[in-house]
């Protein structure tokens, strides 16, 4: 399994092995809505999902779980998200192994979908839901991706814009 948000920093399932990695051609948006976990109905927030982006790479980790550790994923991913087979790139062994993560696609009931970065980060400074703030969450996923060496641009610009608030 793939964790490229919160999955990274935010391990509340057992796993038998974890390992930087990445996937090829995705890139991370904070496009999906956040219903349950880092706004509510009325008020959503705004996470991350992946979208595809020829020629990119997307730095997170991978998790090797027993597949009854699905079912705890599949709730906590469950506003939107649905599983993806994708092929990932281990860092420290440098093989290629099959995974699943979770994306949020462009047709699913919570999808906010692009919007100006300042929108964004205007958005994400006001939101606040069951599991914390928005604001936690993305400086959270920005320190989890300096720890990987990961300057994702959307991110920090998100992260910098944050701040100025």
């Amino acid at each position: 399994m793939f964790g490229y948000g919160s999955l990274i920093y935010k391990v509340d399932f057992p796993y038998l092995e974890r390992e930087e990695a990445a996937v090829e051609g995705w890139q991370r948006r904070f496009w999906q809505g956040s219903h349950d976990h880092r706004g509510t109905p009325e008020s959503p927030g705004r996470v991350v999902t992946l979208v595809p982006a020829a020629g990119a790479l997307c730095k997170g980790v991978a998790y090797r779980v027993e597949h009854e550790v699905f079912e705890h994923l599949d709730h906590r991913e469950k506003n939107g998200y649905e599983r993806h087979a994708i092929s990932i790139s281990l860092s420290r062994s440098k093989r290629r192994v099959g995974g699943i993560l979770y994306v949020a696609r462009a047709d699913n009931h919570a999808y906010l979908g692009p919007a100006p970065l300042p929108e964004v980060a205007a958005h994400i400074a006001r939101a606040s839901g069951p599991s914390g703030s928005n604001r936690d969450y993305l400086l959270c996923l920005a320190d989890a991706l300096r720890e990987l060496d990961d300057p994702d641009p959307h991110v920090l610009a998100l992260e910098a814009l944050l701040l100025q608030h």
